[in-house]
C-alpha cells in the first residue's frame, strides 16, 4: 500500500504542484480534511499542511521528505482519497477499506493551469499586480505603472490576504442596504482603503466605512487621501476605542493590532452592536501575562518568554470562547506567515444566534489560571445592562 503512495508522492510533490488534498477520513477522531500547498520561505521550498478540525484549521510546514512521511501516516489513519493538482499533471489515490490502493494520473498541457502556487509572485491576487491602484501608489506599495515595490511586497500580500477574509464573509453580510463597517485602530489604513476600494469599486457594494485611531497626524493624512480618491463614504476620526459612541448599528467590525485590552473594548463594542461579522488580529496581550498564575505550571511560567507567549495564546483562546457565548461562531486562523510577523492570528466571528449560558468549563479554566479578562468583564456589564 505505502509503496504505491510513496512512489506517487516522490514523483509529483515538487514546486510545480499546486495543491494536494486528503479527504474522506473514515475516523472521527482526526482531521476531516488536509490541504497541502507549496510555500517558499526564506530558507527554501516547504509544503504547508492545513488540517481542518471542525471549525478550526491547524497549519504546519514540512520539507518534501517529511511531507511524504506525513501523508503516508495520514493515509494509514483512515483517509480514503488523495487528490493532487499540478502544472502539467493531476493525480488521485483511492484507498479502500481493505487497504487496496488505486492510483490514477493525467497529463495536461501547461496552458490548462488554473490554480497558482501561493509562493509564486504571479499568484492571482484579488488586487492584481500590474493594475494601478491609486491608494497603493500613495501608500508606497505600488509604482505608477502598477508594479509592486520590492520591499513592500509583503505588505501587498498582507492586503490581499485580508481581502480574501473579506471575500469569505461576504455571504454573511447584507447586500440590500448600505453596509456599515468600523475599523478600530486603523493606523495608516492600508487595509481600510483596501476594503473600501474592493467592496465599492470592484464588488459594487453600497457602504460606509469609519476608521478610528488615536494619532491625529495619521487621521488627517487618511482623510486627505480619501478625499483625493473620491471615497465619499470613507471617513477617519481621532478617538479612543473604549469611549467611541458614534454608532448604534454596525455590520462588520475590524480591529487589527489594537494593543492589549483595546482589542477587548473593540470586541465588546462589536457584540453590543450585534455586528454580523468581527475580524480581529490582536496584539500585545499583556493583561493575562500580569495575572496568570498556576501552581502546576509554575516551573514553566518561570521563563518570561514562555509565559508571555502562553498568555498571548490563552488570551485569544478565551476571547474566542467568550464570543461563542455571545452567540458567535468563531474561528482562529493564520492571518499572514509567521516569517512576516509574530502577531499572525486572526479571530473571525460570525453572528449565528442568541447569547448562550455561561460555560462552566470556561469558568473553571479562568479560575485555574487566576485570570479575569477585560472582555469577560465588559460582556458581563452588557448583560447586566440588558
Amino acid at each position: 500500500m505505502m509503496d504505491k503512495i510513496s512512489k506517487f508522492l516522490k514523483e509529483n510533490v515538487n514546486e510545480n504542484m499546486f495543491r494536494l488534498i486528503l479527504s474522506g477520513n473514515r475516523k472521527s477522531d482526526g482531521p476531516s480534511k488536509v490541504k497541502i500547498r507549496p510555500v517558499r520561505l526564506r530558507d527554501g521550498l516547504y509544503y504547508q499542511a492545513s488540517e481542518t478540525w471542525g471549525t478550526k484549521v491547524l497549519h504546519n510546514n514540512y520539507t518534501k521528505e517529511n511531507l511524504i512521511s506525513y501523508v503516508e501516516e495520514k493515509a494509514g489513519q483512515g483517509f480514503s482519497q488523495i487528490q493532487l493538482q499540478g502544472e502539467t499533471r493531476d493525480g488521485s489515490i483511492l484507498i479502500s477499506k481493505k487497504g487496496t490502493v488505486t492510483v490514477k494520473t493525467r497529463l495536461h498541457p501547461r496552458e490548462e493551469r488554473t490554480i497558482p502556487t501561493e509562493h509564486n509572485r504571479k499568484k492571482k491576487y484579488l488586487l492584481e499586480e500590474g493594475t494601478a491602484v491609486p491608494f497603493l501608489q500613495d501608500l508606497g506599495v505600488m509604482t505608477q505603472n502598477g508594479k509592486i515595490v520590492a520591499k513592500r511586497y509583503d505588505k501587498f500580500r498582507q492586503i490581499n490576504r485580508f481581502l480574501e477574509f473579506i471575500e469569505d464573509i461576504l455571504p454573511q453580510l447584507p447586500r440590500d442596504r448600505t453596509l456599515k463597517i468600523l475599523d478600530f485602530g486603523c493606523g495608516k489604513s492600508y487595509l481600510t482603503f483596501a476594503m473600501y476600494y474592493y467592496l465599492k469599486q470592484v464588488k459594487g457594494y453600497s457602504l460606509e466605512i469609519i476608521g478610528l485611531d488615536l494619532k491625529e497626524d495619521v487621521i488627517s493624512r487618511c482623510n486627505e487621501l480619501a478625499q483625493k480618491y473620491g471615497y465619499e463614504n470613507l471617513h477617519f476620526y481621532q478617538g479612543d476605542i473604549a469611549s467611541y459612541e458614534g454608532a448604534d448599528q454596525v455590520d462588520l467590525v475590524v480591529t487589527l493590532h489594537a494593543c492589549d485590552t483595546a482589542t477587548d473594548y473593540a470586541l465588546a463594542k462589536a457584540v453590543s452592536w450585534n455586528a454580523g461579522v468581527i475580524l480581529s488580529v490582536p496584539c500585545c496581550q499583556h493583561e493575562l501575562n500580569r495575572q496568570m498564575e498556576n501552581e502546576m505550571l509554575d516551573p514553566v511560567l518561570s521563563y518570561g518568554i514562555l509565559k508571555e507567549r502562553m498568555a498571548a495564546l490563552i488570551t485569544d483562546g478565551l476571547r474566542a470562547k467568550l464570543l461563542e457565548e455571545a452567540g458567535y461562531e468563531v474561528q482562529i486562523l493564520e492571518f499572514i506567515d509567521m516569517e512576516h510577523t509574530p502577531k499572525n492570528l486572526l479571530i473571525r466571528a460570525v453572528k449565528k444566534g442568541k447569547r448562550k449560558k455561561t460555560d462552566r468549563k470556561l469558568e473553571t479554566c479562568m479560575e485555574a489560571l487566576h485570570v479575569n479578562p477585560t472582555l469577560k468583564r465588559l460582556l458581563e456589564e452588557q448583560k447586566g445592562e440588558g
